[in-house]
């Protein structure tokens, strides 16, 4: 029986699902201590801020690397060796005892931390295709997005048991308990045979071979834009939920559980239209739904004098429905334009998706997280972006299969 067989198909999804929760989850899970920490080291949000923005773009640069590293080495290896680094840079950051260090410490789980959701999804490409494989990108979504929806809840838990470094110490755990079962678990889907010499000059051609694809950019505009719609309430969480609604560090739920609890429900969707919907009226439909959700989330803030619960949530978890709805269809078909370099396709477009987020984070949010109408319009113009970017990508496709049929005879 081969590696890979003795992995069940729920496992490996529970697997990759978890691999792809770690990002998501160090990004919220600091958030209720974002008072202490400041306090502590005598700095302001703005410097705060800067712990999702150093997150971000080291993950966004190292993910330049995972993917052509798993297509050279292998796929477990390099989640293994990852999640390792990721163990040690949260002792570390549990341990500093200045801004600067703590920023080193976020850096360094920038780094390690896209090791499994990067590698994961070349994993789901190896071995599935078609419907089998956006039925388990659609559960790993699934499953993936319980993460930003607990986070907060655990480290306000955590908070209250240990302080904000008790926080760092879980990370440190959640790790090490990760490796140790993607070590014993995990089935090497990439086969030597298979492989690609991870040196700089294939390393160079792989990535101008990838983003000279005509067809790369509107998938990885979309993909990209999609989630960002959201996530500008992500990072915008502290601002949205103390600032704007007035609650207290427990209420960081009110605004994730909706959020997240559309994510899920989206993935489910994209589950079960697998194999029965087409590929254009899954993304079109996910499209709709956002669409209609951001008409909503403007009107609704264009009218409130301020924001309120429960209807200033509601928009936002209707919208998560459609980002994951058409997010695994969105991801597949970009992996399925470069079928010998899956995983460095994957990591290009991971690397687009968080340059942006990190800019989002660090310089948009700000302007932004002030007003609930500024918001609504920042996610409403990012999902009309992503809606132009897909119907370029469609305009693209009818174009190329205009070419390739055959003349009508004389």
């Amino acid at each position: 029986m081969s590696r890979f067989h003795a992995t069940s198909h729920g496992m490996l999804a529970v697997l990759l699902a978890l691999l792809s929760m770690l990002g998501p989850f160090s990004i919220d899970t600091i958030f209720p201590g974002f008072p202490d920490i400041a306090r502590e080291f005598g700095v302001g949000k703005v410097e705060m801020q800067q712990t999702l923005s150093v997150y971000l773009v080291a993950y966004a640069l190292m993910g330049l690397f995972h993917g052509p590293l798993s297509d050279a080495y292998g796929r477990r290896p390099v989640i293994v060796v990852g999640l390792g680094v990721y163990a040690l840079s949260a002792a570390a950051a549990a341990l500093t005892t200045s801004m600067t260090a703590l920023l080193v410490c976020r850096a360094l789980q920038g780094m390690s931390a896209g090791a499994g959701q990067i590698v994961g999804r070349a994993i789901v490409r190896d071995r599935y295709h078609g419907a089998e494989a956006q039925r388990l990108m659609a559960q790993v979504t699934l499953i993936f997005g319980i993460a930003p929806a607990i986070a907060p809840v655990v480290g306000a838990a955590l908070l209250g048991i240990a302080g904000w470094r008790g926080i760092f110490w879980a990370m440190a755990a959640f790790a090490l308990a990760l490796g140790a079962a993607c070590a014993l678990s995990l089935p090497e889907t990439h086969a030597r045979e298979a492989r690609q010499p991870f040196a700089p000059a294939p390393l160079l051609a792989t990535c101008r071979h990838i983003l000279g694809d005509r067809q790369f950019w509107p998938l990885a505009i979309s993909s990209t834009v999609n989630f960002s719609a959201l996530f500008v309430y992500i990072v915008s969480a502290p601002a949205f939920v103390l600032d704007l609604l007035h609650l207290s560090r427990a209420g960081f739920p009110w605004l994730f559980v909706p959020a997240i609890g559309g994510m899920m429900a989206g993935a489910w969707l994209s589950g079960r239209l697998a194999g029965k919907v087409s590929v254009a009226a899954t993304v079109g439909a996910g499209y709709a739904i956002m669409l209609a959700a951001s008409a909503a989330n403007v009107a609704l803030h264009a009218w409130l004098p301020q924001p309120r619960l429960p209807w200033s949530v509601i928009p936002i978890g209707v919208h998560a429905i459609g980002i994951t709805l058409s997010f695994p269809t969105l991801v597949l078909l970009l992996l399925d334009r470069f079928p010998a370099h899956r995983g460095a396709a994957s990591s290009m477009q991971t690397f687009v998706a968080l340059i942006f987020n990190a800019v989002l984070a660090g310089a948009i949010s700000p302007l932004l997280s002030d007003s609930a109408p500024k918001l609504a319009l920042g996610a409403a113009l990012l999902t009309a972006v992503g809606f132009a970017s897909w119907r370029w990508y469609r305009a693209m496709c009818r174009r190329e299969a205009a070419q390739a049929a055959p003349a009508p005879a004389a």
